[in-house]
């Protein structure tokens, strides 16, 4: 008997492995996938998926129908996993950045050092937008989501989304214009 998503996340939620094994088998590549593109690296995107299905078997009980379809869920699940990893893998490339400051400011040319400034300018000013802007822009650059995707991910009208993406751009235009 084949289950529908509905049941099989009830059955996660009673602690049913073989329920979890199950949905795997059934989203496991369109997870994987998903988390690949937005990470771009196939290690990292399994570490993505792999929390995301821990995620489910942990939070199966929260689960609620009438906010959405099992899939929708469980995808929302993987992509927060994997922008969580960019934002991870960020962190961690600047905290190796600063640690090599000193070494690294001997030897950069002008131009590393140009792109370094014009970095941090660009995450001071995207810190300085409203959040609803920043969270826009950040899924959909550094997230890799369409206007769809955002406005799905988001629960708010397309129209909405495509409104905050432009706005933040043209607050950031004119931060990063304050800036010089």
């Amino acid at each position: 008997m084949v289950r529908t998503d509905e049941e099989l996340l009830a059955a996660i939620g009673r602690g049913d492995e073989r329920a979890l094994g199950e949905l795997y088998d059934r989203y496991g590549r369109v997870a994987y996938g998903l988390a690949l593109r937005v990470l771009r690296d196939p290690a990292l995107a399994q570490d993505a998926v792999q929390d995301a299905f821990l995620a489910a078997w942990r939070t199966a009980t929260a689960f609620d129908a009438r906010r959405g379809k099992p899939q929708t869920w469980l995808m929302t699940l993987v992509h927060r996993r994997a922008v969580d990893i960019v934002r991870r893998e960020e962190r961690r490339r600047a905290d190796q950045l600063d640690e090599d400051a000193p070494v690294a400011a001997a030897a950069a040319t002008d131009e590393e050092a140009a792109v370094r400034e014009q970095r941090r300018a660009v995450q001071a000013a995207l810190a300085r937008l409203p959040t609803d802007q920043r969270e826009a822009l950040e899924l959909s650059y550094y997230g890799g989501l369409t206007q769809s995707e955002l406005a799905e991910r988001l629960g708010v009208p397309l129209g909405t989304v495509k409104s905050r993406v432009f706005a933040g751009l043209a607050r950031l235009r004119d931060l990063l214009g304050e800036a010089g």
